[in-house]
């Protein structure tokens, strides 16, 4: 049986789904990182990120097998550790907060990771590898929470001076090993349950598609005009979220 949401908010599910999709695909990376806030703006935060984990599952398998191969792949071993403490840590702390209290790290995380993209530093030199732990666990935290693993994983990625392709397939593998790692501590949780496993499963088409469109994109549209209207949308989802939680 689907969740009985209203008409809005399967608007908003779908097409924050969608645009998962598109960034599981390689075009305009964190992009997914508004799928939550978007969800959370008609649905509550906890019942958005159980949804899209399933989803996200199917999408990794999408990207994983189109990138596969062009990942750097010590810097994926290098995040494992990490990924795990980070989980871990966001499982024990995730019943402690209310949903007006998610709502408020929600909009905190997302008006974090807009203005990191708004006003990212560009690195002269390649940082050394030992932040790739503390990146790690800030990233497997943050995706626990909110699916928003992308803003550390960036910090640490973008430095790094790795090529388009290989950054894309890096983040791609990276993000599937996480989505993996918070499967079951979500199922554990009571996230993920029969209601929210119908509606993930009518939602896979919209997945696929976003994904197949993400591969298209990212080699035809000029990225640059499309990430200054995903930060404007993030401070605006960002701000709405606080303003509820407040």
């Amino acid at each position: 049986m689907l969740p009985d949401y209203s008409l809005i908010a399967w608007l908003l599910i779908v097409f924050s789904v969608y645009l998962t999709g598109v960034s599981k695909g390689g075009f305009a990376g964190g992009f997914g990182t508004l799928s939550v806030p978007l969800m959370a703006l008609a649905i509550s935060p906890a019942q958005a990120a159980g949804l899209l984990l399933p989803l996200l599952l199917v999408m990794d398998v999408f990207a994983v097998k189109a990138w596969w191969g062009r990942q750097a792949v010590a810097e994926v071993w290098r995040f494992v550790p990490g990924l795990f403490i980070g989980v871990a840590v966001g499982t024990l702390l995730f019943d402690s907060l209310s949903e007006q209290g998610l709502r408020l790290t929600l909009g905190v995380i997302t008006l974090m990771f807009a203005a990191y993209m708004l006003l990212k530093p560009v690195a002269k030199k390649p940082i050394s590898s030992r932040w790739a732990l503390p990146a790690a666990s800030i990233c497997g935290f943050t995706s626990f929470m909110a699916h928003a693993g992308a803003p550390p994983l960036n910090v640490y990625l973008l430095p790094r001076k790795l090529s388009k392709e290989t950054f894309i397939a890096t983040c791609a593998v990276t993000f599937a090993v996480v989505n993996v790692i918070k499967l079951a501590p979500y199922m554990w949780l009571g996230e993920i349950n029969v209601t929210s496993a119908w509606a993930s499963l009518v939602l896979v088409p919209i997945a696929w598609i976003g994904v197949r469109n993400g591969l298209w994109l990212q080699s035809r549209v000029n990225e640059a005009l499309f990430y200054r209207l995903v930060i404007l949308a993030m401070f605006l989802v960002g701000f709405n979220l606080i303003y509820q939680a407040v």
